[in-house]
């Protein structure tokens, strides 16, 4: 139940051409402090709920638990949520062995465009797509749970 992954900023759309999925998420935080963030995530028409640990000093690495639950629990529990939802579209882009997962971010967030890969190991050696960006992996700006509270458009460089 540890996830390892590596976040990046993408710097063209050319990710799109290569997306084999894509989906809206809607999602918002039960809690959001680091130690124990509880997320509630619609992804097309699906619940989910998450629980995820405190990051590893690293970034990479972190406890991470997720069960589907029924679609009108997760609207319900939605309504539960703390302030500042997060609105995106996921794409997804298959990379040698390994999946992106490319969010493009909407409402408060609109402008930022992320990728995440998921690792087994954290010195795991993958490929780098010509559309991948600057790392950010270890810069807690660019955590969901963050820009729930501390939108892209008000701090973006």
């Amino acid at each position: 139940m540890i996830e390892i992954e590596r976040k990046f900023l993408v710097k063209s759309d050319d990710f799109k051409k290569q997306a084999f999925t894509q989906n809206k998420i809607a999602q918002g935080y039960l809690s959001s402090v680091p130690e124990r963030t509880v997320r509630v995530r619609i992804k097309g028409n699906k619940g989910f709920i998450t629980i995820k640990g405190i990051s590893q000093s690293s970034g990479m690495s972190r406890f991470e638990w997720e069960n589907e639950i029924p679609l009108d629990e997760a609207i319900e529990l939605l309504k539960l949520c703390e302030k500042g939802k997060i609105e995106k579209t996921r794409f997804e882009i298959k990379s040698g062995i390994h999946i992106y997962e490319v969010d493009e971010f909407y409402g408060e967030n609109e402008g930022l465009v992320m990728a995440e890969i998921e690792l087994n190991s954290e010195t795991e050696v993958f490929e780098k797509p010509d559309w991948l960006g600057e790392e950010v992996t270890n810069d807690e700006r660019y955590y969901n749970a963050y820009l729930s509270k501390n939108p892209f458009k008000d701090w973006q460089k």
